[in-house]
């Protein structure tokens, strides 16, 4: 990797960070100065605005939860425990999220609802992903005789990845992870009414 580009990925890593914890239209291209040890030159020279560095922090830390997720998931047989392991990576969401900051996720979405608009297509495009990937896990259920066949599994996975983002944020908002924790119990109970006899 040359010198820029690990620069520009230094600069990325450490905005990523700094905008989940602050959030984007809060944060200043001196707070990324701060973070980075780069000088406001030092910054234009791999970006051209905040905005740009914004969209590629969000982007990379859409990356660091799809490795969590993905390691979370491995070995797992049944949709069910796929499902149940990836709200497990945020089972500690007050003290010990994937990411300081909380949930990307959730925070982008919420911002780029007003204050940030230039995400809300990523934003989008991250939730109907996640969705996606849930959707797949249940009809992989489906297909192998876990659920029977009338599940709606677009709703289902609606549910599911709406469901474990309200557990986040209220757990968030309280410092008390048994939101997630009911949220996931919730789930498990819920799929399992889908179980085949």
């Amino acid at each position: 990797m040359r010198k820029g580009e690990k620069t520009k990925l230094h600069i990325i890593i450490k905005s990523a960070v700094l905008f989940n914890e602050k959030g984007y239209a809060a944060t200043s291209m001196q707070d990324i100065m701060e973070a980075t040890g780069l000088t406001k030159g030092g910054l234009y020279r791999s970006f051209s605005s905040k905005e740009e560095i914004a969209l590629e922090a969000f982007r990379y830390a859409g990356t660091v939860l799809w490795e969590h997720f993905k390691k979370a998931i491995e070995g797992r047989k049944t949709a069910t425990e796929k499902i149940l392991a990836m709200c497990d990576v945020y089972s500690d969401t007050v003290h010990n999220p994937p990411m300081s900051g909380g949930c990307p996720f959730l925070n982008t979405a919420i911002e780029s609802d007003h204050s940030f608009p230039a995400l809300r297509q990523p934003a989008i495009g991250a939730f109907e992903q996640m969705s996606v990937f849930i959707q797949g896990m249940l009809e992989e259920g489906k297909a192998s005789g876990e659920f029977t066949v009338d599940m709606d599994s677009e709703a289902a996975a609606s549910f599911v990845f709406s469901s474990i983002e309200g557990g986040i944020m209220a757990s968030r908002l309280t410092l008390d992870n048994k939101h997630v924790r009911n949220s996931k119990a919730q789930i498990e109970r819920w799929l399992s009414s889908f179980r085949r006899p």
